[in-house]
């Protein structure tokens, strides 16, 4: 009778990058420890996501050389160990919307199973960086007046509209046209 291999839902998954922007062609590097298996299965890895393309077949990482230290005087051997580790890399969906995605890792070998979450971020705004232009406003009249000389408009703060240059002349105008018709007034 056939035995059920429990999995294991720890092994360790990596991700590289762990976020990318939405809309952005963008690759992922998995890396997820899948123990080397014994009696001759592959040592290789498979990684799904909703947020990628296809599934990713995962390899195993270049093995690492080792010179133990010597105990003796004599020379150390060298020897090549596999390290447990299995990458690939995977193209994310360019129609990917916001939000938290999980990428699940299962060991072909071991049916060992592990996850890691990518984030899909919303692309920033495009802002445009603020641009000065010469804009026009009207100043008060340069009569004195308290350091009120030059002040913008916007700046005003009574409510009183500054009526400009020929706005003085008319008032001026109208004062002694005024002035004018009462004294004639007064002396009939």
């Amino acid at each position: 009778m056939p035995t059920a291999s429990a999995s294991r839902l720890n092994i360790p998954v990596r991700l590289d990058p762990d976020r990318v922007t939405e809309g952005d062609p963008s690759k992922v590097w998995i890396l997820a420890n899948c123990p080397v298996p014994s009696g001759g299965p592959a040592h290789i890895g498979r990684a799904t996501s909703d947020a990628f393309v296809s599934a990713v077949t995962l390899n195993p990482a270049p093995a690492t050389t080792v010179t133990p230290t010597p105990a003796t005087t004599a020379t150390p051997a060298t020897t090549t160990v596999p390290l447990p580790w299995v990458r690939g890399q995977a193209d994310v969906l360019t129609t990917a919307r916001p939000g938290t995605y999980t990428v699940d890792v299962r060991c072909e070998g071991t049916n060992d199973t592990g996850r890691a979450t990518l984030r899909i971020v919303a692309e920033a705004p495009d802002t445009p960086a603020p641009t000065r232009t010469a804009t026009s406003r009207p100043t008060r009249i340069g009569a004195g007046g308290g350091g009120t000389y030059g002040k913008p408009v916007a700046e005003e703060e009574s409510g009183v509209v500054p009526i400009g240059g020929a706005g003085v002349v008319v008032g001026l105008a109208l004062a002694a046209g005024i002035g004018l018709a009462l004294r004639r007034r007064r002396s009939r």
